[in-house]
């Protein structure tokens, strides 16, 4: 990898990791169109400088955090079934979904179910005063949902999203629960990534994490406030038309350009 890719990756990743559309699918689709490869240091730098865009949420809701305790412990009910299955299924995961193929698929699915989500939440009045206080048992069905995002091209955004719709919250609270539980969710992957696979990395490899890192935190501040303004007006649909023209697109460029899984 280059600098420049990494640059190019690290709009990415920030401009994508909080709207529904799967920003590691992004980053994986853009590695395959760059030439770049799929190695080890390549699947680790995709979700590592996904730490880079949690942190502008830590800064721009960190006010959340100073309110009351409650919402870390709704955090972590919400964050515990995605750390055990995720802690479970990770090497298989890792091995066998990152590629164009499934992302492209799950793109396209995920398309025509956030078209029929947006439908049915067009009225959706909320249970809840405010994202803090969603249940806790509508914390831990977020985190279920939440689950699905395993698969790279699903979106953590759009199944946190859902499961917080499910749970009862509108669409903007439930957009805003996603981005607090993608701060223990995220974290907690990068750092269990990293662990099992930064021994062999040089000087080079850590100097490229950290310049993308640094890219997606400023993209993603850029973001968070622009999607948080669009949901309650627009909703959902825009973003499912996008994923499936984009999965579309990809699905027949990997199969006339021969990409291997």
């Amino acid at each position: 990898m280059t600098i420049l890719d990494t640059v190019i990756l690290g709009i990415i990743e920030g401009l994508t990791e909080f709207l529904p559309v799967s920003s590691t699918g992004h980053m994986i689709l853009a590695s395959a169109v760059m030439g770049i490869g799929s190695d080890a240091f390549v699947k680790t730098f995709e979700i590592a400088i996904q730490l880079g865009a949690i942190l502008s949420v830590v800064i721009l809701y960190y006010r959340r955090f100073l309110v009351s305790t409650e919402i870390y412990l709704k955090l972590a009910v919400g964050f515990i079934p995605t750390g055990v299955i995720g802690l479970l299924a990770y090497k298989t995961i890792k091995q066998y979904l990152f590629n164009p193929y499934v992302v492209s698929t799950t793109l396209v699915v995920g398309g025509i179910l956030l078209i029929v989500l947006n439908q049915w939440t067009k009225t959706r009045k909320s249970r809840y005063a405010s994202s803090e206080k969603i249940s806790f048992a509508g914390a831990a069905l977020v985190g279920f949902v939440q689950c699905l995002a395993m698969i790279p091209g699903v979106s953590r955004a759009a199944a946190s999203i859902f499961g917080g719709l499910l749970a009862g919250l509108d669409r903007k609270q439930a957009t805003e629960f996603s981005f607090l539980l993608a701060i223990p969710t995220m974290f907690a992957a990068t750092g269990y990534d990293l662990l099992k696979s930064s021994a062999g990395f040089n000087s080079n490899a850590w100097m490229l994490l950290l310049i993308g890192g640094i890219i997606a935190f400023f993209s993603a501040l850029i973001a968070v406030k622009v999607f948080i303004s669009l949901v309650p007006k627009y909703g959902f649909k825009h973003f499912g038309y996008y994923r499936i023209v984009l999965g579309a697109f990809f699905l027949a460029y990997s199969m006339m350009s021969g990409l291997t899984l």
